[in-house]
């Protein structure tokens, strides 16, 4: 495979860590994270005037067409700037939903006003219950004369707080199980019967608990054909899995310059920490650690691209192996820190945080290695 990065891609993967450079330091993002939106509306605008907004959606939809590649090499920047926007939620997550299942009007409604920074969505697929499995469902959707009255209970639904539009998986038939009978809706955020209950996640992002209590929509609502969802959702979510990955990626690589920093400064017996041989050898396992992910990741990006039927081992593989990765380059760089690792005025605690998010998000180590085993 060709690692290379296009001249394009090189070109964009400047324009974002230049954004990253001058937007991103630590007191800049404990800022934002302190507000009460969680991020910065500048940003967003920001990011609609560069055309991040529409990277990867279609031609047809009036996107880039951008590919998976492009989409990793931003979010590898993200990761080492720990971006706190809602591209994941708007644009990979509910974004791409409306590109891949959508009809012409809703995505002639929806799509240009993502592109354009006017609209922002949230996507709710787990449960209270549910775990990390997408099929378990207990939201319903029931046909009514007008279209069809929801009732459920969403749980951890990044960015809902701050969207106009949420859509949300509903069983339409089935049991709670059932891969059959899951159906797509694009709700407005302020329809009556719909509530949030909002808090900060422990990287300092915001979610929100989203409660449907007879919430009544229109047959307009409903995303792609009614009980055949599972398989777009399962689709969009391993193309996300290869985004978080990025990230992930980049926030390793941030963990090591810093630590590395620190321990050439840090002294300990007249001499810099980084001297001693031990230290010398953590630091090497946890570059190999960085690289190797990195390699999993332009891979688990390019598949992506080419198709095949290998997406859920290529996507369970990548989140699995790179779980393992953020979990130890996360912790061996708080240990190599010591006490002042802990502060929230260092920025090494913060990366920690988010690479132990990302390793939950869409499911963790153990419940990859199983879907890779089942999938075989």
């Amino acid at each position: 495979m060709d690692f290379e990065l296009s001249s394009e891609q090189t070109l964009l993967k400047d324009s974002v860590d230049r954004f990253v450079q001058d937007n991103y330091d630590l007191t800049a993002r404990r800022v934002l994270v302190a507000s009460d939106l969680g991020y910065s509306k500048d940003h967003w605008a920001l990011f609609a005037e560069m055309g991040w907004l529409g990277l990867p959606f279609s031609e047809e939809s009036g996107g880039y067409g951008g590919s998976n590649v492009d989409v990793s090499v931003m979010m590898e920047s993200f990761g080492e700037g720990l971006v706190v926007e809602p591209y994941m939620a708007t644009v990979l997550l509910a974004g791409r939903l409306i590109d891949v299942a959508g009809n012409a009007d809703q995505k002639a409604a929806i799509i240009p006003a993502i592109i354009e920074g006017k609209m922002k969505l949230a996507f709710g697929y787990s449960e209270p219950t549910s775990r990390f499995d997408l099929f378990d469902v207990t939201t319903t959707a029931s046909a009514s004369g007008k279209g069809y009255v929801i009732n459920g209970h969403k749980a951890l639904v990044y960015h809902a707080a701050s969207a106009d539009k949420i859509i949300v998986t509903a069983r339409t038939s089935g049991d709670q199980r059932d891969k059959d009978g899951i159906s797509l809706f694009v709700i407005d955020a302020n329809t009556k019967g719909l509530s949030l209950k909002t808090y900060r996640t422990l990287d300092g992002q915001r979610a929100s608990e989203v409660v449907l209590e007879g919430v009544e929509v229109g047959p307009d609502a409903l995303l792609g054909k009614e009980g055949e969802a599972f398989d777009v959702v399962d689709k969009i979510i391993d193309l996300a899995i290869t985004a978080a990955s990025a990230e992930a990626v980049g926030a390793m690589r941030k963990v090591n310059e810093i630590t590395i920093d620190y321990v050439k400064t840090r002294q300990q017996f007249g001499a810099p920490i980084g001297s001693n041989q031990v230290i010398k050898h953590r630091l090497a396992d946890m570059l190999i650690e960085e690289e190797q992910s990195k390699a999993m990741a332009d891979m688990a990006a390019m598949r992506a691209d080419i198709g095949g039927d290998d997406r859920v081992q290529t996507a369970s593989a990548t989140k699995a192996r790179i779980g393992e990765a953020a979990k130890f380059v996360g912790e061996q760089g708080i240990q190599l820190h010591g006490g002042i690792g802990m502060t929230d005025e260092y920025p090494i605690g913060h990366y920690y945080k988010r690479l132990q998010t990302i390793d939950k998000l869409f499911g963790n180590v153990d419940y990859h290695l199983k879907r890779f085993s089942d999938a075989r």
